[in-house]
């Protein structure tokens, strides 16, 4: 019997539906949460498209949200009280609760509907509680407190969960994850380095920032492909003008076309500014593509660590520290064809959908009374 058949899983993300129009690490995970659980032969439905979400501590705007979630509750409700038994949720599963965008709706729905509460991605910050986003911090706490079991996928987040846990709470590690069954075709290195992310302003645009000056700093010859889009190119564009035809503007793609690029390149350059942890890394790792990045917590989890600490530079050595590890990079190919298939190794071991599957279902299995 597949793991999940004659299962159906009410899915919610609160911060990006998984049919948002715009990409994000958010959304990707979203996706392929779903899918691995599709997979796994359960019946899995989009409870709702609501966004939850405050980006600035606007307590009009979360009055507004509240609202709305409340009539969503009942709407949902509702539609399950009148559904036929096979398509009434068997568990509510939420991804990505904290305190900008708090789950406002899942654990009202499964309290009603008297069916487990699970979460994926939850974070407690308990600074938070007083401030502009006090009311949506406290939901937060409150919706992490109502679940059964919280998938954490960074040791950062398990500390605090941990710290905070409720009661018997399970808490339970479920790496990130490509939604990918094998590894794909291994880069050949011969391309460009590849960097990849969206351009908005904030923590992405303080990345770019620093590959530029970082850049600006690297003496031995070097070409860059850049994959993103958004509202900031034009600063990201001026930021790279001064190397002229070195670095080339590829606009956002699809992950088919990303691929090739993937299947070229040389090295894969992103410092990752307050990444909560970063699927781009994990693509670029599964073609064989060495990773360099800033030691951060959220990166810890993802990136394969080099031989030599220095090639993981610490925040606090700015653009100096990452230009220096991408010299020793650039001078030393021996380091990246170690490296290479390193993180392709570790990538299959932790990161596809095989090995997530393998530590979801244990623990919903249970929840679904699914014979072991």
């Amino acid at each position: 019997m597949t793991l999940g058949q004659g299962r159906t899983i009410a899915f919610y993300a609160p911060m990006k539906s998984p049919r948002h129009p715009v990409p994000s690490g958010d959304r990707e995970m979203a996706r392929n949460l779903m899918g691995l659980l599709s997979d796994s032969g359960a019946v899995v439905t989009l409870a709702s498209e609501l966004r939850i979400y405050d980006k600035s501590g606007d307590a009009e705007r979360q009055a507004i949200l509240r609202a709305k979630a409340a009539q969503e509750v009942d709407r949902i409700c509702t539609e399950m009280a009148t559904a036929p038994k096979a398509e009434r949720p068997d568990l509510w599963l939420t991804y990505h609760n904290y305190y900008k965008a708090p789950d406002l709706i899942g654990p009202a729905v499964a309290r009603r509907l008297a069916i487990p509460y699970v979460q994926v991605e939850s974070t407690r910050a308990k600074k938070r509680l007083s401030g502009p986003w006090s009311e949506f911090a406290q939901a937060a706490h409150d919706a992490a407190d109502a679940a059964s079991v919280i998938f954490y996928l960074t040791q950062q987040d398990h500390q605090t969960l941990l710290r905070d846990r409720y009661r018997d709470q399970h808490l339970v590690h479920l790496p990130p994850f490509l939604p990918d069954h094998r590894l794909p075709e291994p880069s050949d290195r011969s391309g460009a380095m590849l960097c990849v992310g969206m351009m908005r302003e904030g923590d992405k645009l303080t990345s770019y920032r620093l590959l530029a000056d970082a850049l600006s700093q690297v003496s031995r010859p070097w070409r860059l492909d850049i994959v993103g889009d958004g509202p900031a190119r034009s600063e990201v564009e001026q930021m790279m003008s001064r190397f002229g035809n070195k670095v080339r503007f590829l606009g956002e793609l699809d992950r088919n076309a990303l691929g090739m690029f993937y299947r070229q390149a040389s090295i894969f350059v992103w410092p990752g500014v307050n990444e909560a942890f970063g699927m781009v890394y994990l693509e670029a790792q599964s073609h064989g593509v060495p990773v360099l990045a800033q030691d951060r917590p959220g990166l810890r989890d993802v990136v394969t660590r080099w031989d030599l600490p220095a090639l993981t530079p610490p925040p606090d050595s700015g653009p100096e520290g990452y230009a220096q590890a991408l010299t020793q990079v650039l001078d030393n190919p021996a380091l990246c064809d170690r490296q290479a298939s390193r993180v392709r190794s570790r990538i299959a071991d932790r990161h596809l959908a095989p090995a997530a599957a393998q530590r979801l279902w244990p623990t919903l299995s249970p929840l679904l009374e699914i014979p072991s």
